[in-house]
């Protein structure tokens, strides 16, 4: 997918020089990488996706998820600390595929609640993420990609990746929930925008994806001219 008009009507030229930071989340399968790649090739921002390729848990994660979750959980929080450093430690603006906050308040939870984490691994995790947390910065913007849990699980079958071929309904409405909790809470760490992706096609709508890009060119302006004045 190439996004050469919406590059025509967003020019580099009209892009803020401060340095912005925006996250996608939303639940497995609603549409973030498309959604990063978007707004990083438009914009001309770096883009950081899920270590999702030659992530060394997730096959085995989805075949028992009660040895691997500890692991797998570990090694994402490992990673997407990794990623929000550099975005922080680099100048310019970049785009990220879900947050670190996303693993410490969705993931996490549902799988201790589905008896996939006991208590003393979630408590184990919980204060790695503590002491991560000290050391960040939260994203200037959280774009929210809302979608039902049946929705997801079609995506996730259309794309068809082999270790998520066995993701259960009931896994994905679990981590649903949490997300509506979570983004009710989510203000008070940055401005949060929802997307309704039910109703709202941002893969093939131009006039969506423009909507979207111009919301986001808006909010790196305010920054920008918060900074100045």
């Amino acid at each position: 997918m190439t996004f050469k008009t919406l590059k025509q009507r967003f020019p580099k030229k009209d892009i803020p020089r401060t340095p912005f930071y925006v996250s996608v989340a939303g639940n497995i399968g609603v549409g973030k990488s498309m959604i990063t790649t978007m707004i990083g090739e438009v914009f001309g921002w770096r883009m950081f996706y899920e270590p999702v390729i030659n992530n060394p848990y997730l096959d085995d994660y989805y075949q028992d998820m009660k040895r691997w979750s500890f692991h797998l959980q570990v090694y994402f929080l490992s990673k997407r600390f990794e990623i929000q450093k550099q975005i922080l430690d680099r100048p310019g603006s970049a785009v990220q595929d879900r947050t670190i906050y996303e693993d410490v308040e969705i993931f996490a939870p549902t799988l201790h609640r589905r008896g996939c984490m006991d208590d003393r691994d979630y408590e184990n995790y919980r204060e790695i993420f503590r002491n991560m947390a000290a050391f960040l910065t939260p994203p200037d913007l959280i774009i929210y990609l809302r979608c039902r849990p049946e929705t997801a699980l079609r995506r996730i079958r259309q794309r068809g990746r082999g270790c998520e071929s066995n993701i259960p309904l009931d896994f994905l409405q679990g981590l649903h929930a949490a997300y509506e909790d979570w983004i009710e809470r989510a203000p008070a760490l940055c401005p949060v925008r929802v997307i309704d992706t039910e109703t709202v096609n941002l893969r093939d709508d131009a006039g969506a994806q423009a909507d979207l890009l111009g919301m986001i060119r808006e909010a790196h302006l305010e920054k920008h001219e918060r900074l100045a004045g």
